[in-house]
C-alpha cells in the first residue's frame, strides 16, 4: 500500500525556531505569547522511495502574540481568569495557552455588540465606506498571509503550500467579493394589484452568533465574518477550540483596518459553554454554525428555546462520487484522492463513499493502490509532504475507531489502515474494498483519511 516511513524521521528535517515564553507581565503588556518550545520539528514520512533524500529546510516560526479574547476592541482575559491549551497536532505539544470564555465574556461581547449595532456608526455607514474599509482589511490580511499560514498550519495541521494558496488565497477573496457587495444591497420595486405602491428594504439583521470549525478555521471565519460585514452586522466569533489562532490575528487586523470597536468580538472557548451561550442568548438576532448534525441540532434547539432567532447551518455530509465503465480512470482515480484526501479528508464535501461500475472497478483499484504509493504524510512544513497530522488526538482516535470498525465489518485494507509515526496524530490514507452500503463506514461521516470503494451493476 502506501510507503510511509513509520518513524517520521529522515536526514531531511525541519528545523522549526520559536522563541520562548515571556513573563506573564510582559505578555499581557504586549499582548503576546511565544511558544514554550524550541522543538526540531522532526515529524516526517518518506518519500516513494522510502528515504528523505535531500538538505535541510528551516522556519521561523511566528510569536503567538494574540492569545485573549477580543471584546469592544481591546484583548483582554476571560473574566473567570481561565485557559485553555491549543496543541501542536505533530508532537501533541502545547503551543501556547489561550483564554478560555464562558456565558459571561458572551455576555460582555453581546453587549459590546449590541452597543455597536443600536447606536455605533457601522450599520450606518454608506455600503461603499463599509467596503472601503473591507478592502483595505482584505489588504492586511494579503500582507500577513505568510505568518497567518504558519499560525494556521501550526494550530490545525494543514500542508503549509496548500494554506496559503487555498485556506488564505480563499480568505482574501472572500473578504474582498463581499467588500464590493457592500454598496449593492437593494429591495424591490413591487407592482401592487390595486393603487399602492410596494416595495422590500433590505437591512441588517442585527448581531450575529457566528461559530467556526476547525477544519478551515481561516476560510469559514470569513465566509461568515465577510457577508456580515458588509451587510452592516455586529457579530460574536467563536472559533473553534482546538484552532483558535488565526482567528485572534483576524481580530487585531480588523481593529487596524479601521472595523469600529464592538463589531468583531471573538470569543475562544468551548462549544458546550461559549458556544452554547452564544445559541441560547436573548440578545442575539441570528447565528450561523457550521459543525456536525449532532450539535446542529443543538444550536436549533437553543435558538428556538431562547428568542427564536434565525439559524443558518451547514453540517455534516457522506457524498457519493459515481464512476462508471466508460470515465478515463487516471482522471476518475486523482479526482477520487483529491475528494478524499484532501485536508487529510476533514471536509464535510468529502466523497467518502466512491461507487464504481463493475467494468472498471478492477482496473480503478490497481491504479488507485499505485498512486498512494507516492503519498506522503508527514510534517506539514515540508514541501513535500501531502497529508498532516489530523487536528487533535480526539480526532484522531474517533478515525482509527472507524477503520477499526471496517475491518470488524468485513472490508478489505487495500491501503494504510493504521497510525503513522512515533507522536502525533499521524493516520496512514486509509482505502477500504469490499465495502457494502450497511457498513458503519459507509453510512456516517468520518471526516479522516479513509475511502470506502463500493461496486455496482
Amino acid at each position: 500500500a502506501c510507503c510511509l516511513h513509520s518513524t517520521l524521521h529522515s536526514p531531511h528535517t525541519i528545523t522549526l525556531r520559536e522563541s520562548r515564553r515571556r513573563s506573564q507581565s510582559e505578555r499581557r503588556g504586549q499582548e503576546a505569547m511565544a511558544s514554550e518550545r524550541n522543538g526540531d520539528g522532526g515529524k516526517e514520512c518518506a518519500g516513494e522511495n522510502g528515504n528523505g533524500g535531500g538538505g535541510g529546510v528551516s522556519l521561523e516560526m511566528p510569536e503567538i502574540r494574540y492569545t485573549r479574547l477580543f471584546i469592544n476592541g481591546a484583548f483582554v482575559d476571560a473574566v473567570s481568569g481561565k485557559t485553555l491549551e491549543t496543541r501542536d497536532p505533530r508532537t501533541g505539544d502545547v503551543i501556547a495557552s489561550i483564554a478560555e470564555g464562558d456565558k459571561e465574556d458572551v455576555d460582555l461581547a453581546v453587549k459590546a455588540a449590541r452597543e455597536a449595532f443600536d447606536h455605533g456608526k457601522w450599520p450606518r455607514m454608506p455600503g461603499s465606506e463599509r467596503g472601503r474599509i473591507m478592502m483595505k482589511y482584505a489588504d492586511l490580511v494579503e500582507q500577513h498571509a505568510e505568518e497567518l499560514t504558519l499560525l494556521e498550519s501550526l494550530d490545525a495541521g494543514k500542508p503549509r503550500m496548500a494554506t496559503r494558496a487555498v485556506d488564505l488565497g480563499t480568505s482574501v477573496r472572500s473578504l474582498r467579493y463581499f467588500a464590493g457587495a457592500a454598496d449593492k444591497i437593494h429591495g424591490e420595486t413591487l407592482k401592487m394589484s390595486r393603487q399602492f405602491q410596494g416595495h422590500t428594504l433590505r437591512e441588517p439583521i442585527g448581531v450575529a452568533g457566528l461559530i467556526i470549525p476547525w477544519n478551515f478555521p481561516a476560510i469559514m471565519f470569513f465566509s461568515k465574518v465577510a457577508p456580515a460585514l458588509a451587510a452592516g452586522c455586529t457579530m460574536v466569533v467563536k472559533p473553534a477550540e482546538q484552532t483558535p489562532l488565526s482567528a485572534l490575528y483576524f481580530a487585531h487586523l480588523a481593529k487596524q483596518a479601521g472595523v469600529p470597536d464592538g463589531v468583531i468580538n471573538v470569543i475562544t472557548g468551548f462549544g458546550p459553554t461559549a458556544g452554547a451561550a452564544i445559541a441560547s442568548h436573548m440578545d442575539v438576532d441570528m447565528v450561523s454554525f457550521t459543525g456536525s448534525t449532532s450539535v446542529g441540532r443543538l444550536v436549533m434547539e437553543a435558538s428556538a428555546r431562547s428568542n427564536l432567532k434565525p439559524v443558518s447551518l451547514e453540517l455534516g455530509g457522506k457524498s457519493p462520487l459515481i464512476v462508471f465503465d466508460d470515465a478515463d480512470v487516471d482522471m476518475a482515480v486523482g479526482l477520487a484522492i483529491s475528494a478524499n484526501f484532501f485536508n487529510k479528508g476533514e471536509a464535510c464535501v468529502a466523497a467518502s463513499r466512491v461507487y464504481l461500475q463493475e467494468g472498471i472497478y478492477d482496473g480503478f483499484v490497481k491504479k488507485l493502490a499505485q498512486r498512494m504509493e507516492s503519498w506522503v504524510v508527514g510534517d506539514p512544513f515540508d514541501p513535500r509532504v501531502n497529508q498532516g497530522p489530523q487536528v487533535d488526538k480526539v480526532q484522531c482516535e474517533r478515525v482509527l475507531s472507524y477503520i477499526d470498525h471496517g475491518k470488524r465489518e468485513g472490508a478489505t485494507v487495500l491501503t494504510g489502515g493504521k497510525p503513522c509515526g512515533q507522536s502525533g496524530y499521524y493516520i496512514e490514507p486509509t482505502v477500504f474494498t469490499d465495502v457494502k452500503d450497511d457498513m458503519i463506514i459507509a453510512k456516517e461521516e468520518i471526516f479522516g483519511p479513509v475511502m470506502c470503494l463500493m461496486k455496482f451493476r
